[in-house]
């Protein structure tokens, strides 16, 4: 039977601050139909491993079949992977948001890409493989002629979106290094959290933004089948989960149904989601705490009216606001994240956001770069003024680099982000006091920014 390596190329830099570190669900959910269909799978997470180990690893399993994930921040590693990979294995598959919007920069070093979701058509990959090696008709795939023939790369006609979500089998969670999360989770915060899916796609089209694995659609599982993966999941020793869909609220009555499953079976967990301000009112926020929500993020993205028009996020400030307070109202902790210096901004709207973001009462708040992500609108908008890639970074102000020309400077902008880091810092540590100390810092910080180019 052909052996299958999957491979998460992330290596976590040992100062990485993010409160974000989860198990890759992507790779293991390829991983499961490909067990259930009797492949024997491996999956290689590289979150607790240097390179050289990774690597080292990687070869001796000398596995038959290569899939190697790929977003725009492990590009480089899984490019690499598949160098040190190509002697020793038969056939090389990229998948993951990146390859799946732009496939053929992994053509050089990859005999396949998949685009979009890669349960079925890893399965029908490796069935050809063993077969006839004629890829032709499996659909959503770009894939390199045999020798001797034109080496452009063939686009297969474009793979249908599940719609059965009930009857994908759950992530393959034993094939991931879970005592190295837990320890990890529980050395840093006290309690380790893995993450569930319950739904694929976001039907809103925010300019940033990229759908290239799920599209612009929304596809659901049933609330009995989202309780029972928790249950699986809380069984691996984790205390809480991180509901990582891009709209878990979308639907106001689909989640009270997971909140009375929850409550129904009598389970005791935290859990935590991403939410739009739009869906969050105060009954929804306190039947959801009643359930154990602990956490909701909000995208929020800017404090200014217009710029959220022009990020097409279709939410206003004041929807925001009243999102934050309703969930802070239930007990509900709150984090959000926002963009600054977006394209088409200026210094005003920037301090505008600056201003709301840290008058907001969040347990979290992230600042970041804008990144013209490929296959976006944002992308196509400033494509003419990328002059670099995405390189890793560590930085104490930001992880993120910029990687076109803009309207303000990258020292401009990380002194925004430095400038919004600080004001929120003030104001937690502060609390009732921070006003007669935050503001003179918030006046000057503005006069320095406008200042700066």
């Amino acid at each position: 039977m052909t052996s299958v390596l999957l491979i998460y190329p992330y290596f976590n830099p040992p100062d990485n601050r993010s409160i974000f570190r989860f198990p890759p669900l992507g790779v293991a959910y390829v991983a499961a139909s490909l067990r259930n269909a009797g492949y024997d799978v491996t999956i290689l997470d590289c979150t607790f491993l240097d390179r050289e180990d990774a690597v080292r690893n990687a070869r001796a399993l000398g596995a038959d079949v290569v899939g190697i994930y790929s977003m725009v921040t492990m590009h480089k590693d899984s490019i690499r992977f598949a160098k040190y990979l190509r002697d020793s294995s038969d056939l090389l598959i990229a998948g993951g948001p990146l390859p799946s919007c732009d496939p053929v920069s992994f053509m050089d070093d990859f005999d396949i890409v998949v685009k979009g979701e890669g349960e079925h058509a890893m399965l029908e990959i490796l069935r050809a493989y063993e077969g006839d090696h004629d890829f032709s008709s499996i659909p959503g795939i770009v894939y390199r002629r045999s020798a001797g023939e034109p080496d452009e790369p063939v686009f297969t006609r474009n793979r249908e979106l599940e719609t059965d979500l009930d009857g994908i089998a759950f992530p393959a969670r034993d094939l991931l290094p879970n005592n190295s999360y837990i320890e990890h989770w529980k050395r840093r915060f006290g309690y380790a959290t893995t993450t569930i899916i319950t739904t694929r796609g976001c039907p809103f089209s925010c300019e940033f933004c990229s759908n290239a694995v799920f599209d612009i659609s929304y596809r659901e599982r049933s609330p009995e089948n989202v309780v029972d993966e928790v249950e699986q999941a809380l069984s691996f020793g984790y205390d809480k989960i991180h509901f990582a869909d891009d709209v878990f609220t979308l639907k106001r009555e689909r989640v009270l149904r997971i909140c009375e499953e929850i409550k129904k079976r009598g389970l005791k967990f935290k859990w935590e989601c991403l939410g739009r301000v739009d869906s969050i009112d105060r009954d929804i926020a306190a039947a959801m705490k009643e359930a154990g929500c602990d956490r909701i993020f909000f995208g929020i993205e800017s404090g200014n009216d217009s710029t959220l028009k022009l990020m097409n996020k279709r939410i206003t400030v004041d929807r925001a606001r009243r999102a934050v307070e309703a969930a802070r109202t239930a007990g509900i902790r709150t984090g959000a994240f926002f963009i600054l210096c977006y394209p088409g901004e200026t210094d005003d709207t920037v301090l505008e956001t600056l201003s709301f973001a840290t008058s907001l009462p969040l347990d979290y708040l992230s600042f970041t770069l804008p990144y013209p992500l490929p296959g976006t609108a944002l992308y196509e908008r400033v494509r003419d003024r990328i002059n670099r890639e995405w390189e890793p970074q560590t930085s104490f102000i930001s992880d993120h680099i910029l990687i076109y020309s803009a309207d303000f400077s990258e020292t401009k902008m990380k002194f925004a982000i430095l400038k919004g880091q600080a004001q929120f810092g003030l104001k937690k540590w502060l609390g009732r006091y921070s006003l007669p100390a935050v503001k003179p810092f918030e006046r000057l910080t503005d006069l320095i920014f406008t200042l700066m180019r």
